[in-house]
């Protein structure tokens, strides 16, 4: 495509004279080359010159056809590739004081002093030694006649900003690094199989999973599935791990279950720092219980084929976001790493996250784990906190009594990883004392009293399972509220947590409402966002979006392959979300759709053209298939069918069209990892608001919540899980089109239409305007960057 004449948004921002070079090292991972690609076209978009090097620092080290420039169409089609396409090796030549003179003298040939290193903590800190050593390098070369003076001058600095690209997530300073969420759906997707067959034969099965000296693939791939056991390095078992773990497994097939999974991280420990090996733990299984027992190995198919949807977005916004730091720094700026918290890319001192993530062994090694566990970071200790509350439970002997009864119920359209969430709630709720009651059937089962109460075993296994076991439905309550009221009194409920999507927002705002009339409202009220649109007010992300985006990215991907070794194609997609273009920005976003029409967005016939226009072009490279995406609401006239003659006639002679809608394929299947463990964690954090609710309204033998922080929604918002009153999110919300006020869910990715098509202000429902920063970047570079 050709670039925009002379327009750039970056105001101080130019690349122009600047040369960035990308490599990868140390062990691959899914979602590099999305990182690559991201760099490669947003340096070449600020008018720097982009370099891959090719071998890692072994490439760097031997220089010549090692080292070649980027251009724009060398990066096409690698988004859904998993590995590294520009290779990465182990180097120990760089090690040595004259391999890091050598790689000096090629960056210095080249007129490269940026680099951008996707790679591990060893990797990572070996670019910053290179760093502070390079003016001596200089000198050496100058020295050795191989520069001169003006080289020195020219080239006097060098700047580093890291990636963290491993699917071992062991790196300290962000809470997910390129490749973890890509491994975790390998490690899912064998043991939902393996699962099918154990039950078959009531069998026991050990999985050892990678992550060398981290636990964290172990811990969170058995929240993810609900494992009976998990052992990780960061927390060794106690002594007498060995006779516990037994009368787990046999109590759990004493209560009708018919396997036991046992999850074994490859450097699990025991409190001598012995290793766990998994024959270890299959021999102690078989000796002390008779049980039938397998060991799987995962192995590398951990760390093979395409990265999910989630590794191709944060691989892509942290390209961007080490291009502008390359950009932005000076000769006394430290190195700094591109880290990810909560759903905000952050940067920080590479160094002090390297020497944070050395100090983790180091705290292994000398058996202080419970120090090790905090370094690993908020996110790693909430995991293990949220795992040991829902895998073992207590005796009756053990557990508070509160006295309280809490249901929990499904609204609107199913999302996968609402059952996690349910699992969660009821033994969470169980835990604290509780007694749970499950709804069917939503609202509408609510007024016709379809209640159970709901035990700890009714809800295993069912965090793996896609739809809603409860089941649900879109009626609201405000017509049954008598009825409603009637079977609060009936089962004496003293708090309500409800999941769904948008509907589950007005319900709650009803409730509220209803409390004027109905005392038996007056109690604790908590929502937690499921639907795949993430349509609801009040969070960046919903339970379920994340499987929905993994379903249109594979459909995707399969629709594009479809067309190799075909002529020039484009296909036309319509994706799901209602008014909300969440679905179709993000899922053209990764995969590298090369355009998305959202409601969000007004466009107009001469946008369409623009964009038939753009795809001509291109179909005269050797890029010969196109794909667009357009949310099912997005304008009224310019349907898919519509879209799909214009781009057919317009392209006659050149390329032609097909069109797919997707439908409830996006709305169906088993949960991502993603979505199990936010579901399972959000819940889990509900009921412990719920429970603290309940004790502070609880007067004269009742309980009594009239007050507007009662009724909250728990969302993310950037950084952390926030409960908002609900009442506060109603000025933010369009409830005739379903649609909520601009947040960071759009921040880096709702636009995705060409540089010469520039709209007159990213709007919404709300008509409300995000702040110049963000126009500018999505426009001019999500935009114009992300389409393959």
């Amino acid at each position: 495509m050709a670039r925009p004449d002379n327009k750039k948004f970056f105001e101080n921002l130019t690349g122009a004279g600047k040369a960035i070079a990308v490599l990868t090292s140390g062990g691959d991972a899914q979602g590099m080359n999305a990182a690559v690609r991201a760099v490669v076209r947003m340096g070449i978009y600020v008018g720097a010159k982009v370099y891959f090097i090719h071998e890692g620092y072994q490439g760097m080290v031997d220089g010549g056809d090692n080292i070649k420039e980027a251009t724009w169409e060398s990066v096409s089609s690698m988004l859904q590739v998993g590995g590294t396409v520009i290779g990465s090796a182990r180097c120990k030549e760089f090690r040595t004081h004259e391999g890091r003179l050598k790689a000096a003298h090629n960056l210095v040939q080249r007129g490269i002093t940026n680099l951008c290193v996707i790679g591990g903590d060893g990797s990572l800190t070996g670019a910053n030694l290179f760093r502070e050593e390079w003016s001596g390098l200089l000198n050496e070369l100058v020295q050795q006649g191989l520069i001169d003076e003006d080289a020195v001058q020219r080239y006097s600095a060098l700047h580093i900003v890291g990636m963290v690209g491993s699917i071992d997530n062991d790196f300290c300073g962000t809470d997910m690094t390129i490749g973890t969420d890509s491994a975790l759906h390998r490690i899912i997707e064998v043991v939902d199989a393996i699962m099918t067959t154990a039950q078959s034969h009531q069998r026991t099965f050990v999985l050892e999973v990678m992550g060398r000296h981290c636990g964290y693939l172990a811990l969170v791939s058995a929240l993810a599935c609900g494992a009976d056991w998990v052992l990780i390095p960061e927390m060794p078992p106690e002594d007498g791990w060995e006779e516990k773990m037994c009368e787990k497994l046999s109590a759990n097939r004493a209560g009708m279950k018919r396997l036991n999974i046992i999850i074994v991280a490859e450097g699990a420990i025991d409190r001598n720092n012995k290793p766990i090996t998994t024959d270890r733990v299959k021999d102690l299984v078989v000796r002390c219980l008779g049980f039938d027992t397998r060991v799987t190995i995962l192995g590398h198919v951990q760390r093979g084929g395409t990265p999910s949807a989630f590794d191709r977005i944060l691989a892509s916004r942290m390209g961007v976001e080490a291009v502008l730091a390359l950009l932005e720094t000076t000769a006394n700026t430290p190195a700094c790493v591109v880290s990810l918290c909560g759903n905000q890319a952050v940067r920080l001192p590479l160094m002090e996250c390297v020497q944070m993530t050395q100090q983790v062994q180091k705290a292994m090694d000398e058996k202080r784990f419970e120090e090790a566990v905090k370094l690993r970071g908020r996110s790693f200790q909430n995991n293990l906190k949220t795992y040991k509350l829902l895998a073992h439970r207590k005796p009756e002997s053990e557990l508070p009594h509160s006295n309280f009864n809490v249901a929990v119920l499904n609204v609107g359209a199913p999302a996968a990883g609402m059952n996690a969430a349910v699992r969660s709630a009821v033994r969470v709720g169980i835990s604290e004392g509780h007694k749970m009651f499950a709804i069917n059937d939503g609202f509408e089962g609510f007024y016709k009293g379809q209640i159970r109460e709901i035990k700890w075993g009714d809800v295993g296994g069912w965090t793996g399972q896609g739809g809603s076991l409860l089941g649900t439905k879109r009626t609201l309550p405000a017509k049954h509220v008598d009825k409603i009221a009637e079977q609060i009194r009936k089962y004496n409920l003293n708090a309500l947590l409800i999941i769904g999507g948008f509907e589950a927002l007005e319900c709650l705002l009803q409730l509220c409402e209803a409390r004027a009339t109905h005392e038996e409202f007056c109690i604790p009220l908590c929502m937690l966002p499921a639907t795949i649109s993430n349509n609801v007010p009040g969070t960046d992300l919903s339970i379920g979006a994340d499987t929905a985006l993994n379903a249109i990215v594979e459909t995707c991907d399969r629709i594009k392959q479809s067309a190799s070794g075909t002529k020039r194609r484009v296909f036309i997609i319509e994706t799901m979300g209602g008014y909300c273009g969440y679905l179709a920005s993000v899922g053209g976003l990764a995969a590298g759709a090369d355009a998305a029409y959202i409601y969000e967005e007004p466009f107009d016939i001469r946008d369409l053209q623009s964009n038939v226009e753009h795809l001509t072009e291109k179909m005269k490279t050797s890029i010969q298939r196109g794909l667009v995406l357009r949310n099912e609401n997005c304008n009224d006239n310019y349907t898919t069918d519509f879209i799909y003659q214009l781009y057919s006639e317009e392209g006659r002679g050149v390329f032609d069209c097909r069109k797919n809608v997707l439908g409830h394929m996006q709305q169906g299947g088993a949960p991502s990892p993603f979505d199990r463990n936010f579901g399972t964690k959000i819940s889990a954090k509900a009921m412990q608001w719920i429970s603290k609710k309940l004790t502070e309204c609880y007067r004269q033998g009742r309980v009594f919540a009239n007050t507007e922080d009662s009724a909250c929604l728990l969302g993310m918002r950037r950084r952390a899980l926030v409960f908002q009153p609900v009442v506060e999110l109603k000025p933010e919300t369009d409830f005739v089109n379903i649609s909520v006020h601009i947040n960071v869910k759009h921040e880096y990715f709702s636009k995705m239409h060409f540089p010469n098509h520039f709209p007159k202000a990213h709007t919404c429902s709300k008509r409300a305007t995000i702040n110049t920063y963000q126009v500018k970047l999505i426009e001019s570079i999500f935009s114009y960057i992300f389409n393959d």
